[in-house]
């Protein structure tokens, strides 16, 4: 069977203060993503994982191959797992203030400017009601990048959309430094973001 692991992040703990602190990371990584990989895992185990080799995204963009009755478990874990992956990956000290090359021309196309690609991220953020991701994803059937929500921990891969960039909305991503002031948090994480990594992402994509 696939086995999952918890992944190692490319930074240590305090390196992304104090936009996000220490404590939140630690308890994020080691315990909330610990708990999605856990259940990822005995998800697959329950209906005999070993029959679906693919990587969990591949799973999760073909969910109906999946006995139903293990759907909504695999959904949440599975999903859990792979959006937390990608938000450690898309995270970095050392982020440059807006994305670059092809990434940024096709925020130019699709949304005028980065500064209002930025306003329609954070409105569409602050608009979730509970727990929930706003994603900068790629839609390969239009050839083209968008923005969409969803809720817990439902992943954009069900959608047959490809995540680029996802902000964790959980209050768990945020509660212990920032409380109720979900829009500080918002605002402070657009100085964290990995462009590079966004940017390497849409590119090979988009060839």
């Amino acid at each position: 069977m696939v086995k999952y692991l918890l992944p190692k992040l490319s930074f240590e703990y305090d390196s992304l203060e104090p936009f996000i602190d220490k404590q939140t990371m630690i308890i994020h990584h080691q315990k909330h993503h610990q708990t999605y990989v856990d259940g990822l895992n005995r998800c697959l185990e329950k209906f005999g994982g070993s029959g679906h080799p693919q990587y969990i995204s591949s799973i999760l963009s073909d969910l109906k191959s999946v006995p139903s009755e293990f759907q909504n478990e695999l959904n949440f874990f599975g999903g859990g797992y792979e959006n937390h992956r990608l938000f450690w990956d898309t995270l970095s000290p050392d982020s440059k203030s807006i994305p670059e090359g092809k990434l940024s021309d096709a925020i130019d196309v699709y949304f005028q400017n980065f500064q209002n690609f930025k306003s329609i991220f954070t409105v569409n953020s602050l608009g979730i009601q509970g727990s929930g991701w706003c994603w900068l994803v790629f839609n390969s059937t239009y050839n083209r990048i968008e923005i969409m929500t969803t809720e817990n921990q439902t992943s954009p891969w069900i959608f047959q959309k490809i995540p680029l960039l996802g902000l964790d909305l959980w209050e768990h991503a945020y509660y212990l430094k920032y409380q109720n002031k979900k829009a500080e948090y918002i605002e402070n994480w657009w100085n964290v973001i990995n462009w590079e990594y966004v940017e390497n992402r849409f590119s090979e994509l988009s060839q």
